[in-house]
């Protein structure tokens, strides 16, 4: 039987995730926030702004898939609480001493143990609160951890326009530690209390491999692709673009940045309502592929436009990928209680750490076809890539969590 079933979907445990990963997207984003104006703090050029700049979110997402993979693990061996304390310490850390840095080196350095300190966070959150809200309510209550903590970017942007890049690094160290004094009045999962000292595998990465469940761990993750498409190819690289297209001016990628989320964290918020209404996640997640799909098209028909209209399509953007949280959900929703954690901490950093993969793509289509239509052919592929996804991916609406992967 599940446990917790009174819980309100505005408890304790809901409000303390969702304000972790209020701190995890300010972290997360920083840099594509202050990306152009750290780069040239270092003295590097507009050209290696734009590589470098590259190299350095890689980077970062290379951290993010590993240490998906580390806290997810932990997440079930040891419980969701052990690595919702031990991520923010880590991530904290890296954060402050990014403000020392003084070459691309140390810079990527950072940000790396940085990403694998990030990956803990809403992975853990997410399992936490699927396992403590009935079945009912816990699209809703993910929804509101998602919609809550991505307005992040929207404090990251703020804090990036008063202070220099080096002090906004030191803000979310800062912002980090004060999380864990938060941290202290959640209480672990029952159903993982169920099983913690039960004589069964646990965080076992290699059981996603056998028996049946790598089709279902695939999917999970080809699903949430378009998001980081828009985000690190799209938004990210919003200014590069805007002179592609000739707009009336230079975009700040900054801007773009805290617009789409802005936008995203309406976008979660209301899937998980939508999900509930229609009593189906596959239904919700169609309709935002639709969303999305529009506004990538209208994104590539901006030649000679405004900068007003680049930001207005970046928020169009964030809203239509405002399935994260959704996608999430769904991941944990597919898994036993024994990898629920694993699963849920790794598919997402496993699409962040992606993001690599989608720039290689992108980067070998520019000399064929040329700047523009390179970032078309890119979304292309993706889009394509995870509308097969949702196709195949099994429904989870109402799907009862109780039980272990044997």
């Amino acid at each position: 039987m599940e446990q917790n079933k009174t819980l309100s979907v505005l408890s304790i445990p809901v409000l303390v995730a969702a304000l972790g990963y209020f701190v995890d997207i300010y972290d997360l984003l920083l840099f594509s926030i202050i990306r152009v104006k750290s780069l040239k703090g270092l003295g590097l050029s507009d050209a290696l702004i734009d590589t470098d700049g590259k190299f350095i979110i890689s980077v970062q997402m290379y951290g993010l898939l590993i240490g998906g993979i580390i806290w997810g693990i932990m997440g079930d061996k040891k419980g969701r609480l052990s690595v919702l304390f031990g991520s923010i310490v880590l991530y904290s850390l890296a954060n402050i001493a990014n403000g020392f840095v003084h070459t691309v080196q140390q810079y990527s350095i950072c940000r790396f143990i940085a990403g694998i300190g990030l990956a803990g966070e809403l992975g853990a959150g997410i399992t936490l609160v699927v396992e403590l809200i009935s079945k009912e309510k816990r699209g809703i209550a993910t929804s509101i951890v998602a919609g809550v903590g991505l307005t992040g970017a929207v404090v990251a942007f703020f804090v990036a326009s008063e202070f220099d890049w080096r002090v906004c690094y030191y803000i979310g160290g800062g912002l980090g530690f004060l999380l864990l004094l938060l941290r202290v009045s959640v209480f672990e999962s029952g159903m993982y209390k169920n099983i913690r000292h039960a004589a069964i595998q646990k965080g076992n990465f290699l059981m996603f491999f056998s028996k049946g469940r790598f089709k279902k761990y695939l999917l999970a993750i080809l699903i949430g692709l378009p998001t980081w498409y828009v985000i690190g190819v799209l938004i990210t690289f919003s200014k590069e673009f805007g002179e592609y297209f000739g707009l009336d001016g230079p975009v700040e990628p900054g801007k773009a940045v805290m617009l789409a989320y802005v936008a995203i964290a309406i976008g979660d918020l209301l899937i998980g309502f939508l999900s509930n209404a229609l009593k189906s996640r596959k239904k919700a997640l169609y309709i935002f592929y639709a969303l999305t799909v529009i506004s990538i098209v209208l994104f590539f028909m901006q030649r000679g436009g405004t900068v007003t209209t680049m930001y207005a399509i970046c928020a169009f953007m964030g809203f239509g990928t405002g399935f994260w949280a959704l996608f999430v959900t769904m991941a944990a929703e597919h898994f036993g209680t024994n990898l629920r954690a694993t699963a849920a901490t790794t598919v997402p950093n496993m699409v962040r750490g992606s993001l690599p993969v989608i720039l290689i793509l992108f980067n070998y289509l520019k000399p064929m076809y040329g700047y523009i239509n390179a970032g078309a052919l890119t979304g292309v592929v993706v889009m394509l890539i995870s509308i097969i996804a949702v196709v195949m991916t099994e429904e989870t609406f109402g799907k009862n969590l109780d039980y272990i992967e044997q």
